[in-house]
């Protein structure tokens, strides 16, 4: 017979949103890697716990999910040559660099992404990587192990991208693959990491990169595998104005006719970005379920527009947030997206609309939705104990009175401590097991490296 279950309460915070209805305002009671019970204000534990931990002067949120990420650009973040330039042109000027990745580039880059991440209070990412350039093709392999060292969630989606400049594409020949060669790999991820089930954390979905990027093929066969291995599929889709005109010139189809075309539009998919859809486009995406990913700093940063998150939340899409690659952001601060959503969304709809506790609700319910889960994303019995705990010590929340409205309102930046699957990752403002000096000092001699050899 195993053995019981450790129990720890975290007891009476400073403030907590759990995403759930239930009074929580006594604390979260954790039972080896799930929540146990939910304390009422004034109340306790229903049963006997291991351990206390006094909360009163933290805000508890569920762990933040982040939904759309290119964990290799934390090599290129604001390079000069891109740094005014909108999407097509800062691809065309990138495209070149990162087409000199090395593994050992690709390991300190998503190590850099995911540490920023676990220290802003994430505790699940999805990360788009469909760079595979000679010497590059166990791509995937790398950020696998790169997760596992660091304890985190994670949906690694096998990018890809098959049509290249000599074809009418965007990408440089070096960067482009075989149709066969994708599909081979995408399955042998999936059948080498993918796991199922409540508490997972590596999972692996199937990204082609863009219509600008690949084949109708590829997007064809990509959802004819996706449904027959039981996996999530993830694009970029509908970010300018510029993509728009491109699947009109190439397909003669609206972004949307396209995703249809190719058998993408369904409660598989979720897609990266989502701003330049009409009203019947958005009904569309709603009554087939398919989700998107908001990605506030980075459309405000290539100047691509503003996603209609509350109109495609209405009509049934799964709306999530992701900080985007941190060269178009250029950061991987899961808080601050938050932040940045709430009040690029506010200037569409109004205060009242977007509250911060929607915006809340974006990052970690809607992200759980957008990801295909429902064990993470809310502090409820029964789902997993991630969660991100803040305090309100520092200058910039002196005089606040909401504790949760404080975190977005006055920029929270760095969580005090992390808890994934009822472990703790962050403690005290820092990640346990890992160097964070030593990673800086690596990670950014490679992205000088990378420069160098572009050069």
């Amino acid at each position: 017979m195993s053995a019981p279950q450790r129990t720890l309460w975290l007891k009476n915070p400073l403030g907590i949103h759990t995403g759930d209805t239930a009074d929580a305002s006594g604390g979260l009671v954790v039972s080896g890697s799930v929540i146990l019970e939910a304390v009422p204000a004034g109340g306790s534990p229903s049963q006997p716990v291991d351990e206390v931990f006094d909360a009163s002067k933290h805000v508890i949120i569920p762990g933040l999910i982040n939904t759309h990420h290119h964990f290799y650009q934390t090599l290129t973040r604001a390079w000069t040559p891109v740094v005014s330039a909108e999407l097509f042109p800062w691809l065309k000027g990138l495209y070149g660099v990162w087409a000199g990745l090395t593994p050992r580039d690709l390991e300190l880059a998503t190590t850099a992404a995911l540490a920023e991440l676990l220290l802003s209070g994430c505790t699940t990412a999805a990360d788009h990587h469909y760079l595979f350039p000679s010497g590059l093709e166990d791509g995937i392999d790398v950020q696998v192990d790169a997760v596992r060292r660091l304890g985190m969630r994670a949906t690694l989606t096998r990018g890809s991208m098959s049509l290249g400049e000599e074809d009418g594409g965007l990408p440089p020949q070096s960067t482009v693959q075989d149709a066969d060669v994708i599909l081979a790999d995408s399955e042998r991820l999936v059948g080498a990491y993918h796991e199922r089930g409540e508490g997972a954390f590596v999972q692996i979905g199937l990204a082609p990169c863009s219509p600008f990027s690949v084949t109708t093929e590829v997007m064809r066969e990509t959802a004819a595998l996706a449904d027959r291995l039981d996996v999530r599929m993830h694009t970029h889709l509908a970010e300018t104005i510029d993509e728009e005109d491109f699947c009109r010139e190439m397909f003669g189809l609206r972004t949307v006719d396209y995703l249809e075309s190719v058998g993408w539009l369904g409660d598989r998919t979720w897609l990266a970005h989502g701003i330049h859809f009409d009203d019947a486009e958005i009904a569309r995406l709603g009554a087939a379920g398919t989700a998107v990913s908001h990605c506030a700093t980075s459309n405000m940063r290539l100047a691509s527009g503003i996603a209609r998150a509350v109109e495609l939340e209405a009509a049934g899409v799964p709306v999530g947030l992701g900080v985007d690659g941190s060269a178009s952001n250029d950061g991987s601060n899961m808080m601050m997206e938050v932040r940045q959503a709430l009040y690029l969304q506010r200037l569409r709809y109004g205060a009242a609309a977007v509250t911060p506790e929607r915006a809340l609700d974006w990052a970690t319910q809607g992200s759980a939705r957008a990801l295909g889960r429902s064990d993470i994303g809310v502090l409820a019995p029964g789902r997993q104990a991630d969660l991100a705990m803040f305090t309100l010590d520092e200058l910039r929340f002196s005089g606040s009175h909401d504790p949760v409205a404080a975190l977005l309102l006055c920029g929270a930046e760095r969580a005090d401590r992390v808890m994934i699957g009822g472990g703790w990752r962050v403690t005290d403002g820092q990640i346990v097991g890992l160097d964070v000096p030593q990673l800086i000092a690596h990670h950014s001699e490679a992205a000088r490296n990378l420069l160098a050899r572009h050069r």
